[in-house]
């Protein structure tokens, strides 16, 4: 039989290892799934998931199918911001954060498996599932049900002592563990992130169309010319957007330096300019993206997208 574990000890492990937050929730396999309450289904009737199919997975409704025994998720969060603020002018090309430094991809998983190995080792009945934004769990959902934050109207999961700066990853494990108190909403009546974005991608508070979204345009489509409402409105983004990061004053009060090395950026990539990524090759790419979360941009849509902005962006930023 799984021995119980106390969740302060679980937690100070998780800091020991370099997470920046840590929640659990607690689940028995007849519990009410979270899907009906976070509106995916409709977001995916709405077809707002363009053509990222993985997100009408079932797995992502039903967590329980992911792991039958399921009994409590270990939410954790680690800040990955820096200081470094990009440079001015319209022939520099925008690039967000989270891909500035090491893929984040690998950063999480080496903490998360250091986790998952920890807790097994307290029980050998203990049985675990780790993921850092590999597989269909909603991230944000269980992580807002942790008490890590609160999901804001730009989607995003907002930290009071990080804002959004935050990689969310998860263990599920088939061990009843005392939960945290589920975070509260404190977005308000701010709608900056809404009035911010050039493209009205946030179509409603709390609701994202992928369809107008310059990140996923810049990262997911593959289609050989961006939509001319999109290209339009480029701002310089080459790779993801930090708009409606940028302008959330929970971010622009909270964020703080992140402590783990692999986040800063490697130095070429905070102020690349378009001509350079519209002309680079793929030696040049693999230097400058190496172990980098952008490495998945393929080399033809690196190119597409500082194009685009080439032709759009400087001539409206002169004017």
């Amino acid at each position: 039989m799984v021995q119980s574990l106390d969740r302060q000890t679980i937690k100070q492990q998780a800091l020991t290892l370099g997470f920046h937050k840590i929640g659990i929730v607690r689940l028995v396999p007849d519990d009410a799934d979270l899907s009906s309450q976070t509106g995916l289904q409709q977001w995916l009737d709405q077809g707002y998931h363009a053509d990222m199919s993985w997100m009408s997975d079932p797995r992502r409704q039903d967590i329980h199918t992911v792991m039958p025994d399921l009994r409590s998720i270990i939410c954790v969060g680690i800040n990955y911001y820096t200081s470094h603020q990009r440079p001015h002018g319209p022939e520099f090309a925008k690039i967000s954060r989270y891909g500035w430094g090491r893929d984040y991809h690998r950063v999480l998983d080496r903490r998360l498996k250091a986790l998952a190995q920890w807790l097994q080792e307290q029980d050998p009945h203990i049985k675990v599932r780790y993921y850092a934004d590999t597989g269909p769990v909603q991230d944000k959902v269980w992580a807002e049900q942790a008490g890590i934050g609160w999901i804001g109207k730009h989607s995003n999961l907002i930290s009071r002592d990080y804002g959004s700066w935050l990689f969310l990853g998860e263990i599920l494990i088939n061990l009843d563990l005392e939960p945290d108190i589920p975070h509260t909403q404190h977005c308000g009546s701010c709608t900056r992130c809404l009035e911010a974005c050039p493209t009205d991608a946030i179509r409603e508070p709390f609701v994202v169309d992928a369809n107008r979204c310059i990140a996923y345009h810049t990262i997911e489509n593959r289609d050989a010319q961006l939509p001319d409402d999109i290209a339009e409105n480029l701002q310089g983004w080459v790779a993801g957007c930090d708009i409606c990061q940028d302008v959330c004053p929970w971010n622009q009060r909270f964020a703080q330096e992140t402590d783990i090395p692999d986040f800063q950026p490697y130095p070429e990539n905070i102020g690349p300019t378009l001509e350079e990524l519209a002309t680079i090759s793929v030696s040049d790419r693999d230097r400058r993206f190496r172990a980098s979360a952008l490495r998945r941009i393929k080399l033809k849509m690196l190119q597409r997208n500082a194009t685009a902005s080439l032709k759009t962006n400087t001539p409206k930023e002169q004017g």
